[in-house]
């Protein structure tokens, strides 16, 4: 065979993985401080390099790996971390995405990354207790499997208007709209965007004491904007909204949905998986019976980031809306045989007309490998586990002197704040606290232990852990509760000494 001239090396994947092994254990410890910021201006200094015109070679730019990009790498898979909604990934699957890499570089044709995208696909809707109907397809996360899911939507709704919106625009629409409660993730007004839809046709409902959705202002809104000319294009619920972990009456908003004909999609790109969950499943109630549905296998299934799934009722629909024109080089390339003489004679299990991508990366291998893993059960502990996590949490919280709650808890979200006893009964304490808690937050984070998000509700600064990560442990639940009680009496002390407390 004759020798490559390409300068970059092809052969010796064992030596090369086994040179970067010993600095990715050794940060999977988690034992050393926050080097990524203590050593900023070291490291960053180190890689801002120009574009060398001639490569330094692969031992050098493996030991540059090993050596300054590894050890200041992101902290998310740390014990103490709960902040946002993301973690670090466990082992096996991310083995298994270093093994699509090389060995399923492409989810198309006859072979065996192709086959567990489908495959993976079939399990979570078995996980979640979805109807086999449903079409399913991976994407790079929430954001684009919402916008998959709205753009099914969008064409249903055309559809029953006589307008095919994928073919031909969206033509005579009058005033689009979506709905949607004041809770809702962002990205769902930036789908609207892409959509053609436009951001403001968005309306934001408010929602309960308990941050779900408003259902009588929800039918009350739709029968008032069809007399308008509006036309709803869908009902965006949530299954565990990113601010508080609140599920919206899944329930009682599929009987509006069916009554005013209108397509339901229920955004669980976070909480979906918490159907698995005994205590909190009759929330969940009406899933199943969406139009459209989403979950991120990276976010609580904790495999590699950039793996979300879009589930449509009608795999038909679904594949006029994001229909592929065909391509001479590739549909006519292939051929269907009876007997298998090229794993290139099939494209296999084909995803580009239920998708916006054309090319992608094998996602499925990594939601196969989880679950094989730990399987349904092992799902559902960890999801049991990370929800009495924030009980928990929100118990010890109730049972302070200086903590206060300030959201129900659902799912492994937990909003609360120190107050200082001083401020307990005082009015317009809002901005004070707020800007108490903002420090707390910050010094939390300096401290590297307990990484907690913040949030704001109803105006309310308030730190909130987030459990998803398979690493944490009740002691890590303790353990934020003392830190948040010590730093706010340290910070609190400060400012009554300086004066500061008005």
């Amino acid at each position: 065979m004759q020798a490559t001239t390409d300068q970059s090396v092809t052969t010796g994947l064992k030596e090369a993985v086994d040179l970067l092994l010993p600095a990715l254990e050794q940060f999977m410890r988690f034992e050393d401080q926050d080097l990524a910021a203590s050593n900023y201006a070291q490291w960053s200094a180190a890689l801002n390099q120009p574009l060398p015109q001639q490569g330094i070679g692969a031992e050098a730019t493996l030991r540059i790996l090993k050596e300054i990009v590894i050890p200041h790498g992101l902290r998310i898979g740390a014990p103490g971390f709960a902040g946002w909604v993301t973690t670090m990934p466990t082992v096996v699957p991310t083995v298994a995405a270093f093994s699509a890499s090389i060995a399923g570089a492409q989810r198309w044709w006859l072979q065996s990354y192709n086959f567990l995208e489908n495959l993976a696909l079939e399990w979570l809707k078995q996980l979640l207790s979805l109807s086999p109907s449903y079409q399913g397809t991976f994407s790079s996360g929430g954001s684009v499997a919402n916008l998959i899911a709205l753009g099914a939507a969008r064409q249903w709704a055309c559809e029953q208007r006589g307008i095919d919106a994928s073919r031909d625009g969206l033509g005579a629409l009058q005033k689009p709209r979506l709905y949607a409660s004041n809770q809702v993730h962002h990205v769902v007004h930036r789908a609207a965007g892409v959509l053609g839809l436009g951001r403001r046709a968005l309306v934001q409902l408010p929602t309960d004491d308990f941050f779900r959705l408003d259902v009588s202002r929800l039918r009350e809104q739709l029968r008032r904007d069809k007399a308008d000319g509006c036309t709803p294009i869908a009902v965006i619920a949530s299954a565990g909204t990113v601010n508080t972990g609140a599920i919206d009456p899944l329930h009682e908003i599929v009987q509006v949905c069916r009554e005013e004909q209108v397509w339901l999609h229920v955004d669980g790109a976070y909480g979906g998986f918490g159907i698995l969950d005994p205590e909190i499943a009759p929330l969940f109630n009406g899933f199943s019976e969406a139009d459209s549905i989403v979950v991120d296998p990276h976010k609580w299934l904790a495999v590699p980031l950039g793996c979300g799934a879009t589930f449509v009722r009608d795999p038909g629909l679904l594949g006029r809306a994001f229909t592929l024109e065909p391509a001479g080089y590739l549909e006519g390339a292939t051929r269907r045989v009876e007997t298998i003489g090229s794993q290139f004679d099939d494209l296999g299990y084909t995803f580009h007309n239920f998708n916006i991508e054309q090319s992608a990366r094998s996602r499925g291998v990594t939601v196969w490998a989880a679950l094989a893993e730990i399987g349904a059960e092992g799902m559902r502990a960890r999801v049991t586990r990370h929800n009495g996590f924030a009980r928990h949490l929100a118990a010890r919280v109730q049972a302070s002197p200086v903590l206060e709650l300030l959201a129900p808890v659902t799912l492994s979200i937990c909003c609360f704040r120190y107050v200082p006893p001083e401020l307990r009964e005082r009015d317009g304490k809002t901005r004070l606290l707020n800007d108490l808690n903002r420090e707390i937050l910050a010094r939390l984070h300096s401290e590297h232990h307990h990484v907690p998000s913040g949030t704001e509700l109803n105006g309310e600064f308030a730190i909130r852990p987030c459990y998803i990560n398979p690493r944490t442990t009740l002691a890590d639940v303790d353990g934020l509760v003392e830190a948040v009680e010590r730093i706010g009496a340290q910070i609190w002390r400060e400012q009554h000494s300086q004066g500061n407390t008005a």
